[in-house]
């Protein structure tokens, strides 16, 4: 859910402690998860929606982000419904449309849209070092901390590493299609990409061990929190407590 181009802003997100933003992102999202009753879910999708529009993160990159989640929702409101037992509310051919699927599928929707609109406002407002520091300061398990932020970091290099031998292929008269030929090239192309990202990271690895690194995620400053800090877990508690009257008023 981060993007370092989501983490360049002034706003009240951009500039909360990590800390504090990936507990509120994580209890936010499992509440989320266990309600069940569409006014809560409606509530919260509305607080997610202005939290996210209160870190004015380009728009055209939120809708990218949002756009690759509900491509599998759209799966699922072409299946669910037809597949779920409950009261028909019309049949075609083999088909028949359940308000028990419909209901399920607007409840996913629902808290789909919520947890990712919750997540993007919360976690990609922070650069993933910083996140990365924030766990370690959350005594996350130093070898976790140390695996999320060298796969994010190595996952554009290989990316880059694709984009070339890719590019090499088409500078040679290669043109993707729909035969044996193709499926081999791009076989070679993933085969070679493996061989280069091994011997990458056996460099990567060396370097580092030659700079003196034994494991250790060393942390050379250190989080402060802040009045918008407890501004932002205050109105977080009243909106989970909100949240959970709802629900059992329901």
């Amino acid at each position: 859910m981060t993007c370092e181009h989501m983490a360049q802003g002034k706003s009240l997100l951009h500039r909360a402690d990590p800390r504090v933003k990936i507990i509120i992102a994580l209890l936010l999202s499992l509440e989320v998860v266990f309600l069940s009753s569409l006014t809560p879910l409606f509530l919260a999708l509305v607080s997610a929606a202005f939290m996210l529009l209160s870190t004015r993160i380009d728009t055209r990159l939120l809708l990218k982000r949002l756009l690759v989640v509900n491509i599998f929702v759209v799966l699922l409101w072409l299946i669910i419904p037809f597949s779920t037992p409950g009261p028909a509310l019309f049949t075609l051919g083999p088909f028949t449309l359940t308000s028990t699927g419909l209901l399920l599928c607007l409840v996913i929707t629902l808290k789909c849209n919520a947890i990712v609109m919750f997540n993007i406002s919360l976690l990609s407002t922070s650069t993933v070092f910083a996140l990365a520091h924030a766990l370690d300061h959350l005594k996350v398990p130093s070898v976790l901390v140390q695996l999320f932020f060298f796969s994010w970091r190595y996952l554009h290099v290989l990316e880059e590493e694709y984009r070339r031998i890719k590019r090499a292929a088409e500078l040679r008269g290669f043109k993707p299609g729909t035969n044996l030929f193709t499926y081999r090239t791009y076989a070679n192309i993933l085969g070679t990409l493996f061989v280069r990202s091994y011997d990458r990271g056996q460099r990567v690895y060396w370097a580092m061990v030659c700079r003196g690194f034994d494991g250790t995620f060393w942390l050379l400053s250190h989080f402060r929190l802040r009045r918008t800090d407890f501004l932002l877990m205050s109105s977080t508690a009243l909106l989970s407590t909100s949240l959970l009257f709802i629900q059992w008023r329901n």
